[in-house]
């Protein structure tokens, strides 16, 4: 066929708009193009994998290859596109028997993003990670594993790159791991490695965790992982990472000292993969990311873009942006696949709603929630935080959870919230979510009709409070 769907890049976005599209359109071809060969995998569920908690690597896939071709999708692994013609309508591809050229009636760009390293010298040294890849993640455990009992490693995995797994499964497991960055990663690589007993280090450039979920939520992590042996460095800058004498990590050097590592992890941040499409028509956006419209097409006809190298409207602000989860990829990739089948269907906004774990403490956040953000939207920000139970004083098993809630001056208008917790916190910000999505002030999201029972939540659930009180606050 002359005018298949072509698809680039086989993971969250690109597998999930290549299936519903042959649902809706059986009868079309659909090839999809991945450059490496791990395809549809649970980039979040690694640090778990890591930890001992997610057993396998194959445990991660959401659909396999063979899966893929049962589907009647032509999936080529291996297969790398390194430009794009939009005049032509074809893809230039690199593949294991050469080069060639690929005619395609519609466009998908879903080419996710990347890791940065730079511009920490050394990030490359011998067991120095960046946990964005499943070979890296099987490297990492297999680097953890007593070399006598390698009940993690798996070198015998289909897709996995044996060699390198099966060179660290031969070292001594490290002493100590390093981790600079505490976003995502490295809050949740902290508590793999500290289940394996090292001495973990954590090195954050500003003064606070997790940025984006605001100043309570970053407290209590920070609590929480001292708590837990976690060995804080909150503004510190790393510059560089130094050899051992033998070519392998050895030392963290910051701007308050050096601390000596075994292994290091860098999760300093991610960027998107757009550098296929800059050379063509198709426009940027001021991220970076690929600029597109409510149903993922980009300034070019025929041409789409989703997941992780992808702009999406905001929710709250109305205005692009570029925040790369996992929930935005799925659903943006499946409303593309179903758009190209013929039924328009929109990719819908984002709020950037996220949730991470800190041994067991939860957090949640969505929306704006700096009030620096807030006002470069436009908006006058105010917002309280209170702390209140998670179930009934008397029913056994609650624990205090905050919340913070920001909302605009003058009209009342919900902007964002965080919540961290220690029992069923994270599920909450979904209600700050939902109410985000459908335009809510503060005072409607208050009178907003929740459950309660005892060992579910106390009459007024924490989210009902800090929407009192900050409903107050705008009243005063």
């Amino acid at each position: 066929m002359s005018d298949p769907f072509v698809i680039v890049g086989g993971d969250a976005a690109g597998l999930s708009a290549a299936s519903k599209h042959r649902r809706e359109n059986p009868g079309r071809e659909v090839i999809v193009f991945e450059k490496g060969r791990w395809v549809s995998y649970a980039q979040c569920g690694m640090p778990y994998y890591v930890k001992g908690e997610v057993e396998s690597l194959m445990d991660m896939l959401s659909l396999t290859p063979e899966k893929a071709a049962e589907r009647g999708i032509d999936l080529r692994r291996e297969h790398e596109v390194v430009g794009v013609d939009t005049d032509a309508s074809t893809v230039t591809v690199d593949g294991p028997d050469g080069r060639f050229e690929q005619p395609y009636g519609e466009l998908l760009v879903a080419t996710g993003a990347r890791a940065v390293s730079d511009p920490i010298e050394g990030a490359r040294l011998d067991g120095a990670f960046t946990i964005h890849g499943m070979d890296s993640a099987a490297a990492v455990r297999a680097f953890l594993t007593d070399p006598e009992n390698p009940e993690f490693a798996e070198p015998d995995v289909p897709y996995v790159d044996t060699e390198l797994v099966e060179r660290f499964l031969s070292r001594e497991p490290p002493e100590t791991a390093a981790i600079v960055g505490g976003g995502y990663v490295g809050v949740e690589m902290a508590e793999a490695f500290a289940a394996h007993e090292l001495d973990v280090h954590l090195f954050q450039r500003p003064d606070r965790l997790l940025e984006p979920f605001g100043e309570a939520v970053g407290d209590e992590v920070a609590g929480t992982l001292r708590e837990n042996g976690v060995n804080l460095h909150l503004g510190e800058e790393v510059d560089r990472l130094e050899s051992d004498g033998d070519g392998a990590v050895g030392t963290v050097c910051s701007s308050a000292g050096t601390v000596d590592a075994d292994l290091v992890v860098v999760g300093i941040g991610i960027r998107p993969n757009s550098e296929l499409v800059a050379n063509t028509p198709v426009d940027l956006g001021e991220s970076g990311a690929i600029a597109t419209d409510r149903y993922g097409e980009t300034s070019v006809d025929g041409v789409y873009a989703a997941g992780d190298c992808a702009e999406m409207r905001h929710t709250v602000t109305g205005s692009p942006a570029w925040v790369p989860l996992g929930l935005t990829a799925n659903r943006a990739g499946r409303a593309v696949g179903q758009t190209v089948a013929g039924d328009p269907t929109p990719v819908g906004a984002i709020a950037g709603t996220a949730v991470v774990k800190a041994f067991d403490m939860e957090c949640g956040r969505t929306g704006l929630v700096t009030h620096e953000r807030a006002r470069e939207a436009g908006f006058v920000p105010v917002s309280e935080t209170v702390t209140a139970g998670s179930r009934s004083g008397y029913y056994p098993g609650g624990s205090e959870t905050t919340v913070t809630l920001t909302a605009d001056r003058g009209t009342g208008k919900l902007l964002g919230g965080t919540i961290a917790g220690k029992d069923r916190a994270a599920i909450r910000i979904d209600i700050v979510a939902t109410a985000l999505e459908n335009g809510m002030t503060v005072d409607e999201l208050e009178r907003t009709d929740l459950a309660y029972a005892p060992p579910f939540s106390p009459v007024w659930d924490p989210v009902l409070v800090a929407a009192k009180v900050l409903n107050g606050t705008l009243e005063d």
